[in-house]
């Protein structure tokens, strides 16, 4: 009976810890460009002090036929003119409930353009559905990032 209410408990343990994993942003995700699917950019995620997430480019994928932009030209205050690896495209992004992230603002440093961010974590954790938009979501596009392990 003791090893049967150990075995629950660590596999109760085990359930939550993994599920608590699974509702955090926080790590590196592969940016995927939603009309080629061709990996574009790595970001970082991390988690302020009060529960908001900044995510920042920390590397720039090659891709065949491309030249990625060094600075962000085109892009509002504060970010005019700064490198675009190690800048903040994204945030803001808040944890509203379970698998559902919302209030974000994600910046586009080939435009210049920012736009409000909603965000939805799969189920293991391992996928995250972005939407950027401008006033409603119906009005937006869609990326779906991979979370580097």
């Amino acid at each position: 009976m003791k090893t049967q209410i150990k075995i629950a408990t660590f596999l109760l343990g085990f359930c939550i810890s993994t599920l608590a994993l699974a509702q955090d942003i926080s790590g590196i995700w592969q940016q995927i460009d939603d009309q080629s699917g061709e990996a574009k950019a790595q970001i970082s995620f991390k988690k302020d002090s009060v529960g908001r997430y900044t995510g920042t480019i920390i590397k720039i994928t090659p891709r065949p036929g491309y030249t990625p932009k060094e600075l962000c030209v085109n892009c509002p205050a504060p970010y005019t003119n700064k490198p675009v690896l190690g800048l903040n495209i994204i945030t803001g992004l808040k944890h509203i409930k379970d698998k559902d992230y919302d209030q974000g603002k994600i910046l586009d440093p080939l435009t210049g353009k920012t736009y409000n961010l909603k965000a939805k974590l799969n189920q293991n954790g391992k996928i995250l559905r972005l939407r950027g938009y401008l006033g409603t979501a119906v009005l937006g596009r869609s990326q779906t990032w991979i979370r580097v392990e």
